[in-house]
């Protein structure tokens, strides 16, 4: 057949075709008496292989060693096909995501755009410095988009970088606490308190929803930096919470404080005077936590509370006795 009809059975360009001629790839069987490409049902069959062969990747060298080589192996091609194509993926999806980012900072000129650009190259880099100027830096006209910052949050260890991210992302709008919430579910323990130290430095609203629900992570580290968030915004629910870091003595001290922000509501006050006293109580935890719950007391106005250093001041516990009976003392004093 000729070239036209081979052009219109393979679809491939006759200029291609020639291509192909020219590096040995097809060579026609034949030639009419006019001088005319005549190629035959191989030739075809050939050019099928080829096409086949570049639509996974191989450049047209390779593809004639595929071809021709009868000791040219497959295998490692391939492999080496899949790690070139994984690379070009990332790539491309590295340059996909910074482009959605310009798009989210709404840029009205190039100027801005290059701005941004500048930006997230700031808080990719080595440098601490750069890192956190780029965050700092989220308060000028062209803002650094919140998907950045929060992936830039999840992932900093250095704590002025940190923080200066988490200020950032508590000025970011409200698109913030749901992504971080995103690093909450994180299989990496660093990442989940990163996470929720951002969701605590961010104001009232879509934060508190998220921290609420914190409340029953299975992570305690995650559970308590949410309870001493909500504690300090008057969220009740936070309780039980901080309760249970005071008896396990993992920031007990900022626990009780928050308790007594808490204790600030009449009704709240004795709820956690009830829970002190069970956990006294019941607790089967010895010493130390007996102490820590009896000093907890101390910031839990009303009349539950004092009732309850009454009577722990008639302790067995000679610690928890003393520490009751001073601080009913200084409960008598004001």
């Amino acid at each position: 057949m000729l070239i036209g009809e081979v052009v219109r059975r393979s679809g491939v360009s006759a200029r291609m075709l020639r291509h192909y001629e020219s590096l040995g790839l097809v060579r026609p069987s034949g030639r009419t008496g006019s001088g005319y490409r005549e190629y035959s049902g191989e030739d075809v069959q050939r050019i099928f292989r080829i096409e086949s062969l570049r639509s996974l990747g191989l450049s047209l060298r390779e593809v004639g060693r595929a071809l021709d080589d009868p000791g040219f192996t497959p295998s490692a091609l391939v492999d080496d096909l899949i790690r070139h194509t994984r690379e070009r993926i990332a790539a491309e999806t590295e340059l996909l995501t910074r482009l959605r980012r310009i798009d989210a900072a709404d840029p009205a000129d190039w100027e801005d755009v290059l701005q941004v650009v500048a930006l997230l190259r700031a808080l990719a880099s080595k440098s601490a410095d750069a890192r956190q100027r780029a965050a700092l830096s989220s308060a000028d006209e062209v803002p650094v988009p919140v998907e950045a910052l929060v992936e830039a949050a999840l992932s900093e260890t250095e704590p002025n970088v940190a923080g200066a991210l988490r200020w950032a992302l508590a000025r970011s709008g409200d698109r913030g606490p749901a992504l971080l919430a995103e690093g909450l579910g994180s299989p990496v323990a660093a990442v989940r308190e990163r996470a929720v130290r951002s969701l605590a430095e961010i104001p009232e609203g879509a934060a508190t929803a998220q921290l609420r629900g914190a409340l029953a992570h299975p992570d305690v580290v995650v559970r308590g930096h949410a309870a001493l968030a909500l504690g300090t915004r008057g969220v009740a629910d936070a309780v039980p919470t901080l309760i249970d870091m005071i008896v396990a003595g993992r920031n007990d001290t900022d626990a009780a404080d928050a308790l007594s922000v808490l204790a600030a509501d009449s009704a709240t006050a004795d709820r956690i005077a009830a829970g002190l006293v069970d956990r006294l109580a019941h607790d089967t935890t010895e010493g130390p936590a007996r102490g820590r719950l009896t000093q907890a007391l101390a910031g839990i106005p009303g009349t539950r509370a004092s009732g309850a250093l009454g009577e722990l001041s008639h302790d067995v516990d000679r610690a928890v006795a003393l520490t009751a009976a001073y601080l009913l003392q200084l409960r008598d004093a004001r």
